[in-house]
């Protein structure tokens, strides 16, 4: 039997899994990854620990399930989006430290590309926001912060790649410098109907073209890896993003499916089939993958701050020793009691899109608890995924039913929460690791351990199904409390604080 190995590269730990022709994990290895944060909004990560971190489970996980060379048909990466690293060409050694999705780093650059009226054509082009979250600022923020990082660029000194380019470029041995569709469209400088880098936005941000990977699609022998890494020769046969990657493992294969990720962040995204979708509402148009010459779209909503937020009461607050405590805390009481919390610590995402937001915990009196917070903080991620439905709604895409995925998942009270919230059935997959499943699917189609995609289709299947109880009253009363609490925190890191003027 072959396997599939899958490199899960996420934003606090690497992952690898193994899996069997049936869709099933054999084996698994993690390794958690540090982050730093020099300033209020900076987040970052050494990509060299990334690599090692990388290299280290993937030799376990060989170990543990006692598989050779002989038995891996395909390696698939699946990656933290938008996370930027820049590194020399001849000598493979980053710059500085990899600007990491959450940062902030970059907001300037992002106001004055917004105040000289450049958002529309952005917007446009890429179907993403000018905001600090993607790469192409990062990439500008780097090179302006980088003693003659821009010369150097532009003498092809210089390389750039989200952790995808960047691991298959040191798995490599340097020969290959490459992403996939998906990644490239989370960088600000994609453009998604042509998929190519786009000249005019490469000019907009002074980024030399000769930094850029060269874009493939999602499901192709890349490379192969260099006998060092993993004691063998194997190739690199499938890329996608993490939220993409987790689509592709939950099977909707199908427009209008649907699934929400629960991790660091929570990420809503539809199938949106075949041409770019349109939203007016703070969603983000990207492309979902490319198999041969289709390319399949989706329409996205995230949300930075979720299961870090549940991190922040552990590491931050010491109110938990770890996350399974949460359940049985916030079940504890009735109801919130008015207590809301908006972990907005890195800003504001869909639909919201307030860079200049910060956290608030607000309703409280002296009759509120450690319970409480707890609570508030499971129902905060339950709120923000809805505020992603809602809009998906407003964008013609409404959602029936939820598959969901992530460390989220194993959460009872909040799974039950999200479908009364939603008023709509969540089913948690059985296999939960849906985003290295994807990874694997991709790399596994390539090599020829699955055939098509509706091969992967009859693998999935729900572990558990939550069934809304709650009534239409009590869940608008909810998130219109929720409305209330989250425009209480827009602006507040700003010089001039911006109000929204109500819900």
């Amino acid at each position: 039997m072959k396997y599939v190995l899958a490199l899960d590269e996420g934003t606090t730990g690497s992952a690898a899994l193994l899996f069997n022709s049936d869709g099933q994990v054999v084996a698994t290895a993690d390794r958690e990854i540090l982050q730093s944060y020099p300033r209020p909004g900076w987040v970052e990560h050494d990509a060299e620990e990334i690599l090692s971190a990388t290299r280290s489970v993937g030799r376990e996980v060989l170990d543990r399930a006692r598989a050779s060379a002989a038995d891996v048909a395909a390696i698939g990466i699946t990656n933290q989006r938008e996370t930027t690293v820049v590194w020399e060409r001849r000598t493979g050694r980053p710059i500085a430290p990899a600007v990491v999705w959450q940062s902030r780093a970059s907001a300037d650059i992002c106001e004055r590309l917004k105040a000289d009226g450049l958002e529309p054509l952005f917007r446009e082009r890429t179907g993403l926001l000018v905001d600090a979250y993607f790469s192409g600022t990062k990439i500008r923020w780097l090179l302006d912060r980088v003693p003659d990082a821009q010369r150097r660029a532009e003498a092809g000194e210089l390389l750039f790649g989200t952790i995808d380019t960047w691991l298959v470029w040191k798995l490599s041995g340097g020969r290959v410098h490459c992403t996939d569709v998906s990644n490239a469209s989370r960088t600000l400088l994609f453009n998604i109907h042509t998929l190519d880098w786009d000249a005019d936005l490469l000019r907009l941000l002074d980024v030399p073209r000769a930094m850029l990977p060269t874009v493939r699609s999602s499901s192709e022998v890349y490379c192969e890896t260099e006998l060092e890494h993993f004691r063998a020769s194997l190739p690199i046969a499938g890329i996608a993003g993490d939220q993409q990657a987790a689509l592709f493992g939950q099977a909707c294969f199908e427009p209008s499916q649907a699934k929400n990720t629960y991790g660091t962040g929570c990420f809503l995204l539809v199938n949106a089939g075949e041409h770019p979708p349109q939203s007016a509402d703070g969603l983000l148009s990207t492309v979902a993958w490319r198999l041969g010459d289709r390319t399949t779209y989706a329409l996205e909503g995230s949300t930075f701050v979720t299961g870090a937020a549940v991190q922040w009461l552990r590491d931050g607050l010491g109110l938990i020793r770890d996350a399974a405590e949460t359940d049985a805390l916030a079940s504890s009481l009735a109801d919130n009691d008015g207590v809301y919390l908006v972990p907005a610590f890195v800003g504001l995402a869909a639909p919201h899109w307030d860079m200049y937001a910060r956290g608030l915990l607000i309703g409280l009196t002296r009759g509120t608890t450690r319970a409480h917070v707890v609570r508030a903080t499971l129902e905060s991620i339950a709120y923000q995924s809805r505020d992603l439905a809602d809009a998906m709604m407003r964008a013609g895409q409404p959602i029936e039913r939820l598959k969901v995925d992530g460390g989220g998942t194993a959460n009872p009270f909040l799974m039950q929460f999200q479908a009364d919230l939603l008023g709509v059935p969540v089913e948690v997959a059985a296999v939960q690791e849906t985003t290295a499943l994807g990874a694997a699917s991709l790399a596994g189609l390539a090599a020829g351990v699955w055939h098509d995609q509706s091969a992967l289709g009859q693998h999935w299947r729900a572990a558990r199904s939550y069934e809304p109880r709650m009534s239409a009253d009590q869940r608008e009363s909810l998130y219109a409390n929720w409305l209330r609490a989250v425009d209480r925190t827009r602006g507040w890191a700003s010089p001039e604080p911006v109000h929204s003027g109500g819900t």
